[in-house]
This record gives C-alpha cells, structure tokens and sequence, in this order.
C-alpha cells in the first residue's frame, strides 16, 4: 500500500516538473493558459 503511495507520488511530481519545465516560467504558464482560453472561447462561436 505504501509502495502504490510512494509510485504515485513519484509519477504525481514528475508530471507537474515536466508541465513546468515546459511553460519555462509563470508568465509563459499564464500565455500558455490564455492561449487555451482563446481557443475554447473561439470554437464556442
């Protein structure tokens, strides 16, 4: 039980490291989320 934890965990943190690695920073984050935002806003007309 705590081994599927601890695997959780591990592949939990690792995704958002990756995530963030990708944005580089907040403000390319927040580009990246008005970009989506915009998107979704433009296939809903």
């Amino acid at each position: 039980m705590l081994t599927n934890i601890r695997f959780l965990t591990l592949i939990t943190l690792t995704v958002i490291g990756l995530s963030l690695s990708a944005c580089e920073t907040m403000e390319g984050a927040g580009r990246d989320i008005q970009s989506a935002g915009q998107s979704v806003e433009e296939a809903a007309e």
